[in-house]
């Protein structure tokens, strides 16, 4: 680990001014996913600002009847929080389903947000990555790509976005609450908030340099069935290979979000018109235009068996 200088912040703004005035800044809370990524020399900070301190901590009702939830809750706090087990059963779910019972009670909201791709050539400082090196090209391509992207990748990035609370809270609808350096807060739909990978993979939020989450608000809730299921390589402590976020109502109709199959939580609300035919339509809408790669293929018929799964728990 190279060497970093470090501070405290007392505000958010304050955070947000210090990380835009200081050159190779980066905030840090859990630090479940940037310490380790210090000590492979992926990232490489001059300073870290810490903002455990602040408070953002807690969880809130909002006037229209959603939750409005600090960007320092602990997944564990959040997955456990009565009103989300009641209300937003996909969120608890599938904050379960991620990584481990130590890991979620250090990681945060924000953080879980901003991890970074789990792709193994990010993690091999000897291959090159668009991602890790812009320009340097990309080694999954061609390479052992099995966990990787289906669907809205390109010449220059496969990878896929590891989270699984970000692909409950995109069926969600959330919105990302940030303060920016000058003050000035943002409110970003959780739908714009992380990128294709296009040409320039490393931007991978719509966030500006030096840009704080402060916080993630939910609607009101959505009713209907809540449900969320991770296909994976292992019982725990894997991420996915596919997974599916539902949210399914009386008549058939509903929500469907998908992760492990592209480079951000996976959405496209003009296939959810077809919810009420069946998995097969449906499926056949959101994977449009798909292009696997040769060791992955399998997801595209795995998205159509799970969510048919899904649908089948949900109509009980």
């Amino acid at each position: 680990m190279r060497t970093f200088t470090y501070e405290r912040a007392n505000s958010p703004a304050e955070a947000a001014a210090a990380a835009e005035r200081t050159l190779g800044a980066k905030f840090i809370a859990g630090g479940t996913n940037l310490l380790d990524l210090m000590k492979l020399e992926i990232e490489a900070p001059a300073h870290l600002i810490d903002v455990n301190g602040l408070d953002l901590d807690s969880i809130e009702p909002t006037p229209d009847g959603g939750l409005r939830i600090g960007a320092l809750v602990r997944n564990t706090d959040l997955a456990a929080d009565p009103r989300v087990r009641r209300d937003y059963g996909v969120l608890s779910r599938a904050l379960l389903a991620g990584a481990s019972g130590q890991l979620r009670n250090k990681a945060t909201t924000a953080g879980n947000l901003l991890q970074r791709t789990r792709c193994p050539y990010f993690y091999d400082t000897a291959q090159p990555c668009n991602k890790r090196q812009p320009g340097s090209g990309c080694a999954a391509i061609g390479g052992f790509n099995r966990q990787l992207a289906v669907i809205g990748g390109s010449e220059a990035c496969i990878a896929t976005h590891p989270s699984d609370m970000a692909v409950a809270m995109r069926v969600l609808d959330a919105t990302v609450e940030t303060v920016r350096p000058d003050g000035a807060t943002r409110f970003i739909p959780i739908a714009d908030f992380h990128r294709l990978p296009g040409d320039t993979p490393h931007i991978e939020t719509a966030l500006v340099p030096g840009e704080l989450i402060t916080a993630v608000t939910l609607p009101k809730p959505a009713g209907g069935t809540q449900v969320y299921r991770k296909v994976r390589d292992r019982a725990s402590y894997a991420f996915a290979l596919v997974s599916v976020a539902a949210i399914v109502q009386r008549d058939g109709s509903g929500r469907v979000a998908l992760g492990g199959v592209a480079h951000k939580p996976w959405r496209v609300e003009a296939a959810e018109a077809a919810m009420p035919q069946g998995a097969k339509a449906v499926t056949a809408q959101l994977l449009a235009g798909a292009k696997p790669a040769h060791d992955n293929a399998f997801k595209l018929p795995l998205v159509e068996r799970t969510l048919a799964s899904v649908l089948t728990e949900a109509k009980g």
